[in-house]
């Protein structure tokens, strides 16, 4: 299973970039602890350790490739992967993010990126 999301987060591509690959960035504007780096081959968690995966393309300011599961994956399934893209214009940057790989029993992550990501980042840069 594979989605594609995308939102619209009023900061600059740079801003966003930056907090995603850092541990107080990506805590404060997602609300869950976060261990992550901007180094490739680097491993990360996420959301209080639910989330873990690796860096595994990182093209600054525009994308970000990592492996991707929670501890809800089976252990015989396989990492997701995400693709965040971002493209700034006009002082917005619009996010679009690619969860591929996603195990069959996937769907609930849809709503989890809005909720736990999307709705917490816009409310996090709106005050930056």
């Amino acid at each position: 299973m594979e989605f594609t999301l995308k939102t619209k987060i009023a900061a600059p591509a740079k801003q966003i970039y930056s907090a995603w690959l850092s541990n107080e960035g990506h805590t404060d504007m997602t609300g869950g602890t976060a261990i992550i780096s901007d180094k490739i081959g680097d491993s990360f968690t996420a959301w209080d350790g639910y989330i873990e995966g690796k860096n595994i393309e990182l093209e600054p300011y525009k994308r970000i490739l990592q492996s991707w599961r929670t501890s809800q994956f089976e252990a015989h399934e396989e990492d997701s992967q995400i693709e965040i893209l971002l493209n700034e214009a006009d002082g917005l940057t619009e996010l679009t993010l690619i969860h591929t790989d996603v195990p069959e029993s996937g769907e609930h992550y849809i709503k989890g990126w809005e909720n736990h990501y999307f709705q917490p980042m816009k409310e996090y840069f709106s005050k930056k």
